[in-house]
């Protein structure tokens, strides 16, 4: 079951696609709703994610990963989101934390690490959210303090995906507490479990079931200095910002597999359903609102891989991600409520899967930054572009 490394052909391309959508509707679709209506982690889903090499997907192939474009795995988190989107989640945060390193660590840290992660040994978590600052990372009170050859951790994190049953977790700290301005004084710690380390408590949610978000403690956590992201204090604030472009694209593929979900459907569902002599399809309010959804979903599709092939260029996509992340989102969000629409009744029972994606479309416009930050980025990025 294990995919071969790809030269990213399209014909390689289209294997692997292959491969994951056969493995989709082979295992996973029948068993999305047992997990997601019991909230149950999926850990046999997850071993199976090992063996096809979902974890290592963007992983160079130095390091044991298949070295994928992010112009293909989008493809792969859409497809997949069409599916089961919580399963996107576990794969996104541990793909972000893999970024992070190959882009930011030192060689010592990159080949200890990412081997790891590519193979799914270690399973990766992004700590930057807290009790009290979200969108804001340099509110956060989450502090390191050196002592001798290490630092000592305290603090609490929110919201983290992967945080009971993960092994690997980039925290965001404040090593410099009276540096002005703060992100001056932040920094990234690769913290492994230990003494210190404690999962609060599982967040019950209203969509995102199955995939665990928690809460973190940490009490006099030691660390070894050798731990800091890029072996350096005081940019742990560009690496958690660099690293959001990639989780942001993610959750653009995520919104539009969603969308793209209920918009299937509510395509076969409208020629199954009658009313008045005819299918509900040939009615013109039913056709006005499947006309709107498809060309939201490929408009948000388009903005998606724009965003893809510029990450894949190596250039700044602040911007294009932004846009992605926005408009997919809400697409998500306007599709899955208009498909609750078409299906009437049907849409509003656990036996179909139209509420299960009404439910799990608002966390996207949330999450890897609020959709109203979203505007906020990319205005100052138009801004920049055209200076008056």
């Amino acid at each position: 079951m294990t995919i071969a490394d790809a030269s990213f052909s399209q014909e390689d391309e289209k294997q692997i696609l292959d491969s994951v959508t056969a493995w989709l509707e082979k295992e996973v679709r029948p068993v999305t709703k047992k997990y997601e209506q019991a909230d149950e982690y999926p850990f046999d889903l997850v071993e199976q994610m090992k063996e096809l090499g979902l974890f290592g997907l963007t992983i160079p192939a130095e390091y044991g990963g298949m070295g994928l474009p992010a112009t293909t795995y989008v493809k792969i988190v859409t497809a997949i989101a069409e599916v089961f989107m919580s399963i996107g989640g576990i794969v996104n945060s541990h793909l972000m934390l893999g970024t992070l390193i190959f882009r930011f660590g030192t060689l010592a840290q990159k080949e200890y690490f990412l081997p790891k992660l590519a193979m799914g040994e270690l399973r990766g978590a992004l700590c930057l959210t807290e009790p009290d600052a979200g969108t804001d990372l340099q509110g956060i009170k989450t502090h390191a303090r050196r002592d001798g050859d290490g630092y000592v951790l305290n603090g609490s994190k929110m919201w983290i995906t992967n945080g009971m049953y993960g092994s690997l977790y980039a925290v965001l700290t404040k090593t410099d507490l009276s540096a002005k301005p703060a992100h001056k004084g932040m920094t990234m710690f690769l913290a492994e479990r230990g003494d210190g380390f404690t999962v609060d408590r599982k967040l019950k949610k209203l969509g995102y079931r199955s995939v665990e978000s928690v809460g973190l403690s940490f009490n006099d956590f030691r660390i070894p200095a050798e731990r800091i992201l890029g072996g350096v204090e005081g940019q742990g604030f560009q690496h958690a910002v660099g690293g959001l472009e990639l989780g942001r694209i993610n959750v653009a593929a995520r919104g539009v597999g969603l969308a793209n979900a209920a918009l299937k459907d509510s395509i076969r569902y409208s020629q199954q359903r009658k009313t008045f002599g005819k299918p509900i399809c040939e009615h013109q309010a039913i056709a006005l609102k499947l006309g709107e959804m498809a060309t939201r979903v490929e408009a948000a599709r388009l903005l998606t891989n724009s965003a893809a092939e510029k990450y894949v260029r190596g250039e700044r996509c602040d911007l294009e991600a932004g846009m992605a992340k926005l408009f997919a989102s809400e697409t998500a969000l306007y599709c899955s409520q208009e498909a609750m629409r078409i299906h009437g009744g049907y849409g509003y029972s656990a036996e179909f899967d139209i509420e299960r994606y009404y439910r799990d479309a608002p966390l996207m416009c949330i999450g890897e930054g609020t959709n109203e930050i979203q505007r906020i980025v990319i205005a100052k990025n138009l801004i920049k572009m055209y200076p008056a």
